[in-house]
């Protein structure tokens, strides 16, 4: 538990003051965010904001991460490499978005092709390397069982090994794509991405704390978890739940910097990593309902408007929709963050409901 708390007050700390530290250094550079001119009109006052903040979010994690385990001395885990590897990696992918954006002064900056690559060479390596390296009990960081709130009957396993590694593959890029592409699409207001990220962050720390206390290697019983790393998998959690509350005092209206694709896909992937190495894979739907609800009005605009020639919405993501219908931009943000956090509440009940309900 002492790990944890170091990891959340040492990422909160090295965000807090390394966010302005950053500002200055990408001002003096003229790296400025570039608004699209077919976006809501009230956005253009916004052009010239520093951006790729995100770096700092992933900085203050690896930094409070190893901080945490040099403090206590305690060595990090696979499970804990593994999602700070996905956090970077998917970090780095984005952060070569925003430059070419940044430098080209475009809306487009790796076109979708690059992207994906980018995004599905980072996704390959950590769902591979999440079926190696088992320990003592011979547990690996991840499962190729499909799980909810722990794993369920579905094994990907089920013709052998070397179609379970290819299927899991598959599974793990569907839900890193998925998830770092809905926080990017959530990240289009002062401050909406990175709150809602930190409520989910902070739910996986009580995940990785109650499955630690739980788990079946010091705590064997009939409703055990079989995590790998719990304890360590919550201070990764802490750790990007600190480094988005002390970006947040920056990012909130009017933001000072925004976190640009560099953060937005960084924070998917981390929530992602977590999902699949807590074993709950399909609980991360939940928890992140607000990136899962406005990921779907995309999908609806865009298949309404190919069929139809008609629009759901004014404009999509679903924030452009109601700033469209005369929302105050921190009306939206405060009550889009009220939504996420009833989705995270109800995922976290949910979480605590199968347990008390299955212990009996």
């Amino acid at each position: 538990m002492k790990a944890v708390l170091l990891a959340a007050v040492f990422s909160l700390v090295v965000a807090l003051l390394g966010t302005p530290m950053f500002i200055r250094f990408l001002v003096r550079r003229g790296y400025g965010q570039f608004i699209r001119d077919d976006g809501p009109t009230s956005h253009h006052t916004k052009r010239g904001t520093p951006t790729m903040g995100g770096a700092v979010i992933i900085g203050a994690s690896l930094t409070a991460y190893a901080l945490a385990h040099l403090v206590t001395a305690t060595p990090p885990t696979m499970s804990g490499l593994l999602v700070l590897f996905l956090m970077a990696g998917l970090g780095l992918v984005g952060f070569l978005d925003d430059y070419i954006k940044i430098t080209k002064q475009r809306s487009l900056g790796l076109r979708s092709g690059e992207k994906l690559v980018g995004q599905t060479l980072v996704a390959v390596v950590f769902a591979v390397l999440a079926l190696q390296f088992p320990n003592s009990r011979w547990r690996t960081p991840a499962s190729t069982h499909i799980s909810f709130v722990r794993d369920l009957g579905v094994d990907l396993a089920f013709a052998g090994p070397l179609l379970g590694l290819v299927l899991f593959v598959v599974w793990a890029n569907i839900m890193i794509a998925g998830t770092s592409n809905g926080v990017n699409l959530t990240d289009g207001l002062d401050g909406l991405a990175t709150g809602a990220s930190t409520m989910v962050f902070a739910a996986y720390v009580l995940i990785g704390i109650w499955q630690f206390n739980q788990n079946c290697q010091s705590n064997p019983g009939i409703k055990c978890y079989e995590v790998r790393d719990a304890h360590d998998l919550a201070v990764v959690a802490a750790c990007g739940m600190g480094a988005c509350f002390g970006f947040l005092w920056w990012n909130a209206s009017p933001a000072k910097i925004f976190m640009g694709d560099t953060g937005s896909l960084a924070l998917g992937g981390a929530l992602a990593g977590l999902a699949i190495t807590t074993r709950t894979e399909l609980l991360i739907i939940i928890l992140g309902g607000l990136f899962v609800t406005i990921t779907l009005s995309v999908i609806i605009q865009v298949g309404s408007y190919k069929l139809t020639r008609r629009r759901v919405f004014r404009m999509a993501p679903l924030q452009h929709h109601f700033e469209l219908l005369g929302w105050n931009e921190v009306t939206i943000v405060i009550r889009f963050w009220i939504i996420a956090g009833l989705f995270v509440a109800l995922g976290l009940g949910l979480f605590y409901a199968e347990w008390v309900v299955g212990a009996r």
